[in-house]
């Protein structure tokens, strides 16, 4: 499992390294990458906490509980002239404690995306991109009486790249039209199989499964309608060219809507919506909504 994490992360700082070459072609490279005004950089930390008791005698019922959720997420874009360099993090976790049940995570999210890009006009563009996603910890199915073990770190973990054409319109809009765009599935866990008959597609006795001949859509909307009101979200399609069928297509949409009640207090809500057959038959989703704090900072007002 180190290994394949290892190798995961050699892929993202590739393309990391990649980018700062092609950056580097550019006259006075060195300059420009020390002014930072061709940088767009944020970084947002955020907590909420949630607690509900009761006495023993508390008629209209109710279960004691305690819930805790946090969210890390950054960006650095880098423009200049036809070239742009963006990268995206995202990291969510959350627990829940209710009176007569251990504890259980509420969320779990690790997203990373890399993506270098080349301007033929206004809209259009080439790109090369890399794009990682897992989770921190082990996920359990509570619906039986015991806890059944379903997913962990590395398992799956998907590391998918891109090839192709981006249309940006404006700032708020982007679809990226990528051809070839090779997947590599990860399940570290090879005992896994045992509760997860389908492995997440990867073949029994097996660690990785690679998807070469594959097509990707990839669209964003990050639009902010006020001051006090933002909307981050991005929907994924993958197809896998050598199994193609409607109902083999990948799907996936993550948005995020953040009410800014005060400085540093805000109403989030999360969703994440999954169609893909080598996990489960039919739409997985998970969302939350939570109140509190958040803090921001930016190179940029």
């Amino acid at each position: 499992m180190k290994k394949l994490f290892t190798i995961c992360l050699i892929s993202f700082l590739s393309q990391i390294g990649f980018s700062q070459d092609i950056l580097q072609l550019s006259d006075s490279a060195v300059n420009t990458l020390k002014d930072t005004t061709y940088w767009d950089k944020e970084l947002s930390v955020g907590f909420n906490l949630n607690q509900a008791s009761f006495s023993g005698n508390w008629k209209a019922g109710g279960v004691n509980s305690f819930a805790l959720g946090s969210i890390l997420s950054g960006k650095a874009n880098y423009a200049k002239e036809k070239w742009s360099w963006d990268n995206q993090l995202e990291l969510i976790y959350g627990v829940v404690k209710n009176d007569d049940q251990g504890l259980r995570k509420s969320n779990d999210r690790i997203f990373m995306d890399s993506k270098v890009g080349y301007k033929i006009n206004e809209k259009w563009g080439y790109f090369t991109s890399l794009n990682f996603i897992t989770q921190f910890t082990d996920g359990f199915d509570y619906t039986a009486d015991d806890p059944v073990l379903i997913s962990r770190f590395f398992a799956p973990a998907f590391l998918t790249t891109g090839f192709g054409l981006e249309y940006k319109p404006n700032e708020d809009f982007a679809l990226r039209l990528a051809p070839f765009s090779p997947r590599f599935t990860f399940v570290t866990d090879t005992e896994l199989i045992n509760t997860v008959p389908l492995n997440y597609g990867v073949p029994a006795g097996q660690t990785m499964r690679a998807e070469w001949l594959a097509f990707q859509i990839f669209m964003t909307y990050n639009k902010k309608f006020s001051e006090n009101l933002t909307l981050n979200s991005r929907y994924q399609i993958f197809a896998n060219l050598e199994t193609l069928e409607f109902r083999t297509i990948d799907h996936r949409l993550d948005f995020t809507l953040i009410a800014k009640i005060t400085r540093y207090v805000d109403v989030t809500f999360t969703s994440i919506n999954v169609y893909d057959i080598d996990m489960v038959e039919g739409i997985q989703f998970s969302q939350a909504l939570a109140l509190g704090i958040l803090y921001k900072v930016s190179n940029k007002k």
